[in-house]
């Protein structure tokens, strides 16, 4: 399944597409800073192989804002948060980007997935690809993507 990121002239939102069956699905995409929130989802579900929010769209789940709670997404929702957090705050070391991650988890009474300072680095490497190619996309453009990795 290929997600298409449209970069919108206007707002605080893009835009991410989806089509399947012959149908488009589109959800608005907050923009954060380097890349649209969503596509910190696919960066950090790209790389961890892990089933999120991205991975249950391309299962056959309803692009939508509300999902039924599963433990692995949940795991990967915290992650997502932690790494766009990290891309803001100027990427502290990896060891206290896993201590905020597992005090994420905790807060929300989610298991902490093990997470490796190499975690670390290939999720800022991918979210570092992806901002290259989100600025390289002029305004009104779209960035169509595709997980690289299998599910774990």
């Amino acid at each position: 399944m290929k997600f298409v990121f449209e970069k919108l002239r206007e707002g605080k939102y893009d835009r991410l597409t989806v089509e399947r069956d012959g149908r488009k699905e589109e959800i608005a995409c907050p923009k954060i800073g380097g890349i649209p929130h969503d596509m910190v989802h696919f960066a950090v579900e790209n790389v961890m192989g892990r089933v999120g929010f991205m991975r249950r769209v391309a299962n056959g789940e309803a692009l939508s804002f509300k999902m039924a709670p599963v433990v692995e997404a949940d795991q990967m929702e915290r992650l997502v948060e932690v790494m766009q957090a990290d891309a803001i705050s100027g990427f502290p070391p990896a060891a206290d980007l896993i201590d905020m991650y597992k005090v994420t988890c905790e807060a929300r009474g989610v298991e902490a997935y093990p997470l490796a300072e190499r975690d670390i680095a290939a999720l800022r490497e991918e979210m570092t690809r992806l901002s290259k190619l989100w600025a390289a996309t002029p305004l009104g453009g779209t960035l169509a993507l595709e997980f690289e990795h299998q599910e774990a």
